[in-house]
């Protein structure tokens, strides 16, 4: 009986283990712990606003993701609206910053639009898939919509 406790604590051991990495996407994209930097999160092809908001949400660089959206922008996030920057600030330090965000491919592409397949974790959790649609108008993001995928 005194290896049963021993046998239990291991085997959470290696549960938490197992549970603590990514699970891959369907597609086979690779997990955020198997790429090397922030800078491998992003396919090629990304408008520069949104790839500039993925790699300051990975670099966990608040100012940077402010920067990534125009004066006057608005985030939909599932069914809340953000809108400008001083609320786009108070929303990402409370809700994004310390996250992860994987881009798994783009799924629609048209002349200052694009809308993405993402893995969103928040820190500390295993994340989820969603979809991120962003509308640019000259180097800032005036639109994203953040919605499960």
């Amino acid at each position: 009986m005194r290896a049963l406790p021993a046998l239990l604590a291991a085997a959470a051991v290696a549960l938490s283990a197992c549970s603590a990495g990514e699970r891959p996407a369907a597609s086979g994209a690779a997990s955020p712990s198997s790429l090397p930097s922030s800078s491998a999160q992003a396919p090629a092809g990304l408008l520069g606003p949104a790839n500039a908001y993925v790699q300051a949400v990975n670099g966990g660089n608040l100012d940077a993701l402010v920067a990534a959206f125009a004066p006057d922008a608005v985030i939909i996030d599932v069914s809340r609206e953000i809108r400008g920057r001083d609320a786009i600030r108070t929303w990402a330090d409370r809700e994004v910053i310390g996250g992860r965000l994987t881009v798994n491919r783009i799924v629609e592409n048209r002349g200052g639009y694009q809308k993405l397949l993402v893995h969103w974790a928040p820190g500390g959790s295993g994340g989820w898939a969603a979809h991120y649609a962003f509308t640019v108008n000259g180097s800032g993001i005036t639109r994203a919509d953040l919605q499960y995928a």
